[in-house]
């Protein structure tokens, strides 16, 4: 009897114990959600988007290129995202190897950036005017700061842009700490830049210095009608039904 008595008595100890425990745990997921949720929801994980690929039949057999490659292939570049280093020296890249191949078939740039450094963007605009093939420009989704220049600065009578698109323009943002010289250096070369892409824009567009600054003394956002009327674009893309071409 009095075995039984006591293995009872654990069996109910036992059971006491385990209501606490579950007990303080509920109150401490209630007061710590945060403890709960680290045990149970996995942390998320970047997404990689696979570059698709196309076959094509040759005469040598099936050949693999990635979508980029098969583009370029058909004299198109795809300026999309920041204008960074590694983008800029792409599409520099490809805007000579295009010219190498013909110097008078055109080239076509898609661009949906919103915008990066200038110096990099820059040297696209550079190499744009240097090579001898029309380059024509085409806004898809948004040409903001340096995407917006670049796209201005397409061949005359071939800069469209999408019915939906968003072009903006704005002045160089920059910033600059250290000794006061150091500052002041930072704050010309600020400026200077500031005159030459407000000058490239005057280029492209047809409008006067004063109206340049003025609408890139903040950010001026456009619709595609807009645009075409400042003079960042020629056209604007609307497809036509009655085209069975």
């Amino acid at each position: 009897m009095n075995v039984m008595m006591a293995s009872k008595a654990i069996c109910i100890t036992n059971l006491w114990t385990k209501c606490r425990l579950n007990l303080s745990g509920q109150l401490l997921s209630r007061i710590y959600p945060s403890r709960s949720l680290s045990r149970t929801v996995p942390r998320s994980t970047p997404m990689h988007v696979p570059m698709p690929y196309v076959l094509e039949q040759t005469q040598f057999g099936e050949r693999a290129y990635d979508l980029y490659s098969r583009l370029l292939k058909d004299r198109i570049v795809c300026l999309m995202g920041p204008v960074s280093d590694s983008l800029s020296n792409t599409v520099v890249a490809q805007l000579l190897f295009l010219h190498s191949e013909s110097a008078k078939k055109p080239i076509h740039l898609y661009i949906n950036s919103p915008g990066g450094v200038v110096s990099q963007g820059l040297a696209v605009y550079d190499t744009m005017q240097y090579i001898r093939p029309p380059v024509h420009t085409w806004c898809i989704g948004q040409a903001c700061s340096m995407g917006a220049l670049i796209l201005a600065a397409g061949a005359p009578g071939h800069r469209h842009a999408l019915p939906h698109s968003r072009i903006m323009i704005h002045q160089p943002m920059g910033g600059a700490e250290g000794r006061a010289t150091d500052v002041k250096i930072q704050v010309d070369e600020l400026l200077n830049t500031k005159r030459l892409l407000n000058n490239i824009l005057v280029k492209h567009t047809g409008q006067t210095i004063s109206v340049v600054d003025e609408a890139c003394d903040r950010d001026k956002w456009m619709s595609p009608d807009e645009a075409k009327e400042f003079g960042l674009i020629d056209s604007i893309l609307v497809r036509d039904d009655n085209d069975t071409t």
